[in-house]
């Protein structure tokens, strides 16, 4: 559940936990292969009058191209949320650090902090299928990770 009614955090503190899936609308627009649901698990509370704080942490994974050699790269992304803060108040509608609601919100929908945050995370990853990863060789293309291509080295300038 990643969509809270207001009038159930009059009681307290609310739990988030769901799975937005690939091709959930949360993700429409971005530039992100995802490979499976992307789980969603935290808290909702109320901090003052209009005001809703949430905590989370959101995983994932990332299907894209090592950043060397172009072959298929699978990455784990995590990332904790340590503080989004929506607000009904208009004047923090302009504020960055605010995801703003409208005056008469009924609910607070976490699914735009899931988008932004794992956006934010997998496009600051370096995709690598390895850390020593040996790329492809500039002339011929060749995957340098197979063993050196039958390309000659550069000549020594005299």
């Amino acid at each position: 559940m990643l969509r809270v009614d207001i009038r159930d955090l009059q009681r307290g503190p609310v739990k988030t936990v769901g799975e937005l899936g690939p091709g959930d609308p949360a993700f429409q627009g971005l530039d992100l292969e995802l490979d499976g649901p992307v789980q969603v698990k935290g808290q909702l509370q109320a901090t003052g009058q209009g005001e809703y704080l949430w905590r989370g942490h959101i995983h994932g994974k990332v299907r894209g191209e090592c950043r060397r050699c172009l072959t298929e790269v699978l990455d784990p992304v995590d990332v904790d949320v340590d503080a989004a803060v929506f607000s009904t108040d208009p004047e923090a509608a302009e504020d960055p650090d605010f995801y703003p609601l409208p005056e008469r919100a009924v609910a607070v929908d976490v699914s735009e902090i899931v988008r932004e945050e794992l956006a934010l995370a997998a496009h600051a990853q370096l995709l690598l299928c390895r850390e020593d990863c040996a790329g492809l060789c500039p002339r011929c293309g060749a995957d340098l990770n197979a063993g050196p291509c039958e390309c000659q080295p550069p000549a020594e300038p005299v």
